[in-house]
């Protein structure tokens, strides 16, 4: 008889449970690939030697621990393969017995409780955490110096997720100079940096062409990933508008998160390869909220597993891409394309994902966002999953209680949870007990929230 898990994969053999991960003979000396850069290399550090070493990421097949194999980190693409043939520790490189789900330490409540229960579990875990901060902290400041030497009235800023704290384990920091110059000097940067060793050798870009010239680049020495621009002053106006709104919806953070890591597994999350953007995501979901039949949306109360399948409902099945777009000015609405192109320059028309920039209008945030669609199909196969899942046939599941409903959608990989246990040996305080950076908000949900969705289901006939 098909567990629980079986069924849902051979139910969609061509999405794999739509989180995949790398292939199975790139497990084999993934925890050798951390360790310091000697002659041997690939040696993992001894714990509580206090020596600082470089995260060395992947092994490649050779044993080459300077060569990463994925530029993604938190890919999953294959996982669910070796889950299936977890039973055997040769097919899974040793990694058998992890199921990508280190959040979940406890059995959750049934139905969409439980999944409200499991995603202030799963913010929880994922949440920057102090250590991790201290290292982007270090890691600006030393591109900050080799900025400084070059031109010591520049003026350096940070915006995006590490500015707001909604960033994952592995999200870019984005800085942007101020300075004058004639001409954008985005090679001059490069070549200081490449010079200073502060970029990975490899990494290094400079993008030119871009709607926004940019540089970027992998810190040689942690691996985060950092975009450098110039003179553009909308990232820096656009962090203090999401920290706005973080304030006024405090489930904003919760479903930001969980949507981020979401994408990223599935590299459905960088513009330059067609998928949606932080701020093109972060700009959905508020609009999702301001235009929400239910008034609670802005309690801290509210119940985020409702929200959430409610969130991939609207923007995989029911949002029309084609006739619509989205505008959050004076308290948010939906517009026509037609009327947007009205105003367009000739030859111009709204994108398939049509966001109007809030603090500059004539800019179409999801205009890059060429792949709109294999996302919106990606939302819809989470809302039938989680639809499911949530349902009350849910419990006569084989192994309910041990298995994960955020997991059917959402995995960690070990790799990930690796580099962050790194960072903690490595910038650590005293104290492994401090909180995430990002605070917590009452979770408390009434049964009333399990009741209104079991009736919607019943209306929907998805029991």
């Amino acid at each position: 008889r098909a567990t629980s898990k079986e069924r849902v994969f051979n139910q969609h053999p061509e999405q794999r449970d739509f989180i995949p991960l790398e292939t199975d003979n790139n497990h084999n000396n993934r925890a050798a690939g951390r360790g310091g850069g000697g002659s041997g290399g690939g040696g993992v550090q001894q714990q509580g030697s206090g020596v600082a070493v470089v995260w060395r990421g992947l092994s490649d097949v050779a044993g080459h621990p300077n060569k990463r194999k994925r530029d993604n980190k938190a890919s999953t693409f294959g996982f669910n393969s070796s889950l299936l043939h977890s039973g055997s520790s040769s097919e899974t490189g040793g990694y058998a017995g992890y199921t990508g789900t280190p959040w979940k330490v406890r059995n959750y409540s049934e139905g969409i409780i439980g999944l409200h229960e499991e995603i202030n579990d799963f913010y929880q875990y994922i949440s920057p955490r102090p250590e991790e901060e201290k290292m982007r902290l270090e890691v600006v400041d030393r591109i900050k110096g080799v900025i400084y030497d070059l031109w010591p009235s520049a003026e350096v800023q940070v915006f995006g997720s590490f500015s707001t704290g909604l960033y994952l384990p592995t999200s870019d920091i984005d800085l942007v100079v101020f300075g004058k110059w004639g001409t954008l000097p985005l090679w001059t940067l490069e070549e200081a940096l490449r010079k200073r060793n502060v970029a990975d050798e490899n990494s290094i870009k400079v993008l030119d062409k871009a709607t926004v010239p940019i540089i970027k680049l992998t810190d040689s020495f942690t691996e985060v990933k950092v975009d450098i621009s110039f003179n553009v002053k909308s990232g820096v106006k656009a962090a203090r508008l999401i920290k706005e709104f973080k304030e006024k919806y405090p489930v904003l953070p919760y479903l930001v998160l969980v949507l981020k890591q979401f994408l990223l597994q599935r590299d459905l999350n960088e513009v330059f390869t067609g998928g949606i953007g932080s701020y093109s995501l972060f700009l959905m979901a508020v609009s999702f909220l301001q235009l929400h039949y239910r008034e609670d949306v802005c309690s801290p109360n509210t119940n985020i597993g409702v929200l959430l399948i409610e969130f991939f409902e609207l923007y995989g099945r029911h949002f029309n891409y084609l006739k619509t777009g989205i505008r959050i000015k004076d308290g948010g609405c939906y517009v026509a394309k037609d009327e947007v192109q009205k105003n367009m320059m000739d030859g111009y028309r709204p994108s398939m994902l049509y966001i109007e920039d809030p603090l500059q209008p004539d800019n179409d945030v999801g205009r890059s966002s060429y792949g709109a669609m294999q996302v919106k199909q990606a939302f819809d196969y989470a809302y039938v999953v989680l639809s499911h899942a949530v349902s009350p046939i849910a419990k006569f599941y084989p192994n309910n209680e041990t298995e994960s409903i955020l997991g059917r959608i959402i995995r960690v990989t070990q790799e990930v949870d690796e580099y962050r246990e790194w960072i903690s040996k490595q910038w650590g305080s005293q104290s492994q007990n401090d909180p995430p950076l990002n605070s917590m908000f009452s979770t408390g949900v009434t049964l009333a929230a399990f009741t209104f969705y079991t009736i919607l289901y019943s209306k929907n006939n998805l029991l």
